[in-house]
């Protein structure tokens, strides 16, 4: 995971064009884990658009923006198996249930709780951070842990062990994304981790089912009280039994806005698309989470230019530069360098330029987005670190229509997280990263304070 690998003598392309047919993605494969950087920056100058016998690389930011644009054209199909078939919005390309979801759930995850959340990250991170006496294994302590507090205090999915949301998150993250036909996977590895998301995402669905079943009556207790309806009193000691509480009254939270409001028939949007939603505000909050802090607090922590201008932003009040450097070293370890998509119809990419390339309908497309943040065109001297770029020139919740929903939530949870941590005297690691093999963070072993 080292994005910063030095270039082998040998030109990569020239490798490339000199191995076998059957040994040519893997040697992309290869290079996209471990050497990203110096090969991309080859790709983008000699030739942007690679076709490999797996799948075809776009490496040009205008070329990845133009293809992320058009989702009927380049599809989130192979999404599909793996968000059961399409009951996920995020499975759905520039449809109906795609806008008309995405935009309740947007409405439901208000901006304006945006300084509220923070200032939740904040408390949970530090209460953690305290409890720890100078040392912890941050991915699953830490970088794991404070988003799946937050899920349960913000979004609302509680009466859970955090632990089960975390591996929930987890084995839905590592099937979706690092369980594709460009994963270099032995039969056996594939089995077991789709055999894992199967398992857990029927967890999952039992747990959203009993979640919604008791919110909806603790709503309905609360509405009847309110409306001076005789049997509320029943009502609520039904309510008050489900929940486990002796102080019924609900809390502010997303599921609860969710089961609260109102939805006219013509929206579609009954109790099952609700459950839905609600298990989706899990999925993608806990793995993406702590894979972008970790990588960060790794990349800070082995910067010796960047850590200590980096410690005194994180003293400001004003959150502004330490976001910025957050989200610039974002650019050079990002949670992946691409986003995959299946062309729906045959299409030329870059058409009227040089490198023009027709894709024939079938073909895998893997948008380089992290090639994409080195183009000259939209980052001006790319190789340099840079706090305070463009943000929209960034790719770090997505782009187009496929682009993270809680992206904003994300935009202050994760730099929180990094903050918290570089607020500790004399942070150190022990040790790298440890994937144990894969693509997601395992293990990062830090101390602090003396320990």
């Amino acid at each position: 995971m080292n994005a910063l690998a030095t270039p082998r003598p040998t030109s990569y392309l020239d490798q490339f064009d000199a191995a076998q047919d059957a040994d040519k993605f893997p040697l992309v494969r290869r290079w996209i884990d471990t050497e990203p950087l110096p090969f991309f920056k080859e790709l983008r100058e000699k030739r942007p658009i690679l076709v490999t016998p797996v799948c075809t690389l776009l490496t040009l930011f205008d070329d990845v923006t133009d293809v992320l644009n058009m989702p009927l054209i380049f599809t989130a199909a192979l999404y599909l198996p793996k968000m059961g078939n399409g009951i996920y919005l995020m499975a759905h390309d520039d449809d109906a249930l795609h806008s008309r979801e995405k935009s309740l759930m947007q409405g439901m995850l208000n901006r304006d709780d945006l300084p509220q959340v923070r200032t939740m990250v904040a408390t949970i991170a530090k209460k953690l951070l305290d409890s720890a006496n100078g040392h912890m294994e941050v991915v699953n302590g830490y970088c794991r842990m404070v988003p799946a507090t937050l899920v349960q205090d913000y979004f609302g999915l509680t009466g859970i062990d955090k632990k089960d949301l975390i591996e929930w998150s987890y084995w839905s993250q590592n099937d979706t994304f690092y369980n594709q036909p460009f994963d270099l996977l032995t039969d056996e590895k594939r089995k077991e981790i789709s055999d894992h998301h199967n398992q857990t995402g029927q967890q999952l669905s039992k747990y959203i089912e009993k979640l919604i079943l008791e919110r909806v009556l603790a709503v309905k207790a609360e509405q009847a009280e309110h409306a001076a309806f005789a049997p509320w009193y029943l009502l609520r000691m039904l309510g008050r039994k489900l929940l486990g509480k002796k102080n019924d009254k609900l809390t502010d939270n997303i599921v609860t806005r969710m089961v609260r409001t109102a939805y006219p028939g013509a929206v579609d949007f009954d109790i099952q698309r609700l459950g839905v939603n609600a298990g989706g505000l899990l999925i993608g909050s806990i793995e993406t989470t702590s894979q972008a802090v970790a990588q960060v607090i790794e990349y800070l922590l082995d910067d010796p230019e960047w850590l200590p201008k980096a410690k005194s932003a994180a003293q400001s009040d004003n959150p502004a530069e330490f976001d910025g450097i957050v989200w610039e070293a974002l650019r050079f370890v990002p949670i992946s360098p691409y986003m995959f998509r299946q062309a729906a119809s045959d299409y030329t990419v870059a058409k009227g330029t040089d490198h023009a390339t027709t894709i024939p309908a079938g073909t895998y497309v893997l948008t380089v987005t992290q090639s994409a943040m080195f183009d000259p065109k939209a980052f001006e001297n790319p190789d340099q670190f840079i706090p305070g770029r463009n943000w929209y020139h960034y790719f770090h919740f997505g782009f187009g229509s496929h682009e993270c929903l809680g992206k904003y939530v994300g935009m202050v949870m994760i730099p929180e997280m990094v903050r918290q941590m570089l607020l500790r005297s004399d942070i150190k690691a022990n040790g790298g990263i440890d994937y144990q093999g894969g693509h997601l963070p395992q293990r990062y072993d830090l101390s602090w304070g003396g320990a």
